[in-house]
């Protein structure tokens, strides 16, 4: 650049300066025309995200001045009441079959009887900054947030103390924007009238912490069998990580229950993560930390037995096993809390009919009358899906390693399924039957046939019982006879995947392997479910979902839950009439002769390999009732009363037994026999050898599917299935 008339370079002309300045000036004008368009564009949004904020604020604000602290006194804890099916109203100590309570529930203690370590514990762990908010602590939600997104644990909770006493208290358990503004104008107004001793004082005398146990004396004695002034710091730090949710964090379930190692790690992790949190305040010091976070649970906490039922009725009936079930249904399924189960003064109306309860425990007993004889569960449900009896064991209280373990609800009684051997067969007669497979079609059932391909890729090999070679049979005589070879090739013929969606649409809810061996009963399945699954057939087709509660009410008399029963169409009636007849015939003259009794009856006999569990399950038109036999720890039944226990034997023995009392005053209903049908289809199955390709084709078609509640009913056409073959099947001989 040329020297200008200073001398000096790099200066602009004064040409130059007015170039830029107009330049500046219309860049500037741009700039501010896009922040001007850019906000006029945007006027609308703001404007309403304005009027939100004003609209919460003002809501905030009304809350805040206008929700009136309640001047009575907090509920007293009530006990929750359970009855039988005779009472439909009025559900009280005098009539109820089982009280549920915490038994120490209203322990209340002083300030002063609350030991230190316990009050430093809850305050780490719930609220670090308890002394010094007015009752709700924006921070402390915050630092709770954070430190969930660091997968610290329970290192502190989001709400206060106030706010959680307030919940407690004075409102309810509903997760809205509306209750949670409430909780926090509550918890400023009790800060406001309530000193922080006393507020922290109610709240751990009302905090429920499991085993019916509500405030901290109460959960002491339950846990530890001690007084609260008496316990140690790994034990106050225990309660203290019961508070957020002390159902999953038991380390004392019972030994023979399925979650025991989860809920012993869950409740070490708690408790360790309330230890951490006290070296963080200050409470405790590391060495004490250190020591405390090992100790262990054998020696510290007091048997859980699972009791809390009150005097029950008839327990040597076994009516705590389905009392049991009932109290996991209510916080499971039900949607009821534990404070609500064991405090809140329910009204229980169940299912259960007291003398059928009877009769299938004097079934029970009667047959199996040996001190080494198996166990045995047993389950009937109505024409309304209504469990009329659960037999799940008959010695609740026992000392032995399975007493508390309901063996007729599989996984939910603390226990697992049991193979259902050929009782499963009927789930594939149904298949076949509503593929349009007529009941005449025969197949050849030799002693064994081997279906290649079809185990993984490998040849599947199946016989008879005793490799007893049957000659040709019809289906319906396959099912009476119960031939294992015959109905390999139906299930080849309708598909494993369609046998296995069908039957969780009859009631089956435990997980199915779609493999062909699935006929012959090799998935788990409960006792339950099997009844769920075959009353659908004594329905005609519809599938209700079992029930084991009418009503829950709360002490005054209102409807807190009813139960409406929900029909789904599953197979039609013509369709089902074909699969009963069939099944009515092994009662006849199958397998299952010993379940006669003087009522039209139908069901199917099955039996493990070797003789590990027995079934029968049958029904009449008003009346399922399915039986299990069997060791729980699996061992087999080779010689019982000198005999080896088929599902022939004493499930039916034990089946007639109960259904000779169970259907007395009930409805009976002939099993009719269809019209013939002769079997068209060009692709004959029938074998003649001992080797079966596997079918290449089947026939389905659409089938309805109906459900009704009330008196409103809706009907689809569902497209038809396909059939698959698996390729990852196991099988063995199976026993009729």
């Amino acid at each position: 650049m040329a020297p200008n008339s200073s001398g000096k370079t790099g200066s602009r002309s004064p040409l130059g300066a007015k170039r830029v300045a107009r330049a500046s000036k219309r860049t500037g004008r741009k700039a501010n025309g896009a922040r001007a368009s850019l906000l006029w564009r945007m006027r609308r949004p703001l404007f309403a995200a304005g009027v939100v904020s004003v609209l919460v604020l003002t809501g905030v604000g009304y809350l805040f001045t206008q929700v009136p602290l309640p001047d009575k006194d907090p509920p007293q804890l009530q006990t929750t009441f359970m009855c039988a099916s005779d009472v439909r109203a009025g559900c009280t100590a005098e009539n109820s079959i089982a009280q549920l309570s915490g038994g120490v529930d209203r322990i209340t203690v002083t300030y002063e009887q609350i030991p230190a370590v316990l009050i430093e514990a809850v305050l780490s762990a719930e609220d670090r900054t308890f002394y010094d908010h007015g009752g709700v602590d924006p921070t402390g939600i915050v630092r709770a947030l954070w430190a969930n997104v660091q997968n610290q644990g329970v290192s502190q909770g989001g709400s206060t103390i106030t706010q959680q006493y307030v919940k407690n208290v004075y409102l309810t358990q509903e997760r809205t924007l509306t209750r949670k503004i409430k909780e926090a104008a509550l918890a400023v107004k009790v800060e406001r009238e309530l000193p922080k001793q006393e507020i922290l004082t109610r709240y751990l005398n009302t905090i429920y912490l499991g085993r019916g146990a509500y405030g901290v004396e109460a959960a002491s004695r339950a846990y530890f069998g001690k007084d609260v002034g008496e316990i140690t710091l790994p034990e106050a730090a225990y309660l203290a990580g019961l508070i957020r949710a002390p159902e999953t964090a038991d380390a004392q379930l019972p030994a023979t229950s399925t979650k025991a190692g989860s809920n012993r790690a869950t409740a070490t992790q708690r408790r360790n993560s309330v230890l951490r949190a006290m070296v963080e305040t200050g409470a405790i010091t590391q060495a004490a930390y250190d020591e405390a976070s090992v100790a262990g649970w054998d020696n510290v906490l007091v048997r859980s037995d699972r009791k809390n039922f009150g005097d029950v009725s008839h327990p040597e009936w076994g009516t705590e096993y389905f009392v049991d079930y009932v109290r996991h249904w209510l916080t499971t399924k039900g949607g009821f809390t534990d404070a609500q189960v064991y405090g809140g003064g329910l009204r229980v109306y169940t299912t259960i009919d007291m003398e059928d309860q009877g009769a299938a425990a004097e079934a029970i007993k009667s047959t199996l009358n040996q001190p080494n004889d198996p166990a045995s569960a047993l389950v009937s449900i109505d024409d309304v899906g209504a469990v009329r009896a659960m037999i799940g064991g008959l010695d609740f209280n026992g000392d032995g390693k399975y007493s508390k373990v309901n063996l007729a609800v599989g996984a939910e009684g603390g226990g697992a399924g049991r193979q259902a051997g050929s009782a499963f067969k009927a789930f594939t007669l149904a298949e076949a039957m509503n593929q349009g497979i007529p009941l005449s079609r025969s197949y050849e059932s030799p002693a064994r046939i081997v279906i290649p391909k079809v185990d993984a890729g490998k040849d599947w090999s199946v016989g008879n019982y005793a490799d007893a070679g049957l000659g040709s049979l019809d289906i319906t005589e396959a099912t009476m006879r119960s031939s294992n070879t015959a109905y390999a090739q139906i299930m080849m013929d309708v598909g494993p995947q369609n046998v296995a969606a069908l039957a969780r649409e009859m009631g089956i809810t435990s997980e199915l392997n779609p493999v062909p061996a699935l006929t012959l009963g090799t998935s788990e399945v409960s006792v339950l479910d099997m009844a769920s699954g075959y009353s659908t057939l004594a329905d005609k087709g519809e599938h209700i979902t079992p029930s084991v509660v009418t009503k829950v009410t709360d002490a005054k008399g209102n409807v807190l839950y009813e139960n409406k029963i929900t029909r789904k169409r599953v197979l039609d009636e013509k369709t089902v009439q074909k699969v009963d007849w069939a099944l009515n015939q092994v009662v006849e003259g199958g397998t299952a002769t010993g379940a006669k009794f003087g009522q039209p009856a139908a069901g199917k006999t099955g039996t493990t390999e070797n003789y590990r569990d027995a079934w029968f399950a049958g029904f009449t038109c008003k009346l399922t009732t399915v039986v299990w036999v069997g060791y729980p720890d699996g061992s087999f039944m080779k010689s019982v009363h000198g005999m080896s226990v088929t599902g022939g034997s004493f499930p039916a023995t034990i089946w007639r037994k109960y259904m000779t009392e169970a259907t007395q005053g009930l409805t009976s209903c002939p099993f009719v026999q269809p019209e013939f049908e002769a079997d068209t289809d060009p692709n004959d199955t029938a074998v003649t050898s001992t080797t079966v390709a596997p079918s290449t084709t089947s026939t389905t078609r659409p089938r309805p599917s109906t459900t009704t509640t009330g008196p409103s009913t809706t009907t689809s056409t569902r497209p038809p299935r396909t059939t698959t073959t698996s390729t990852t099947s196991t099988t063995t001989s199976m026993v009729p």
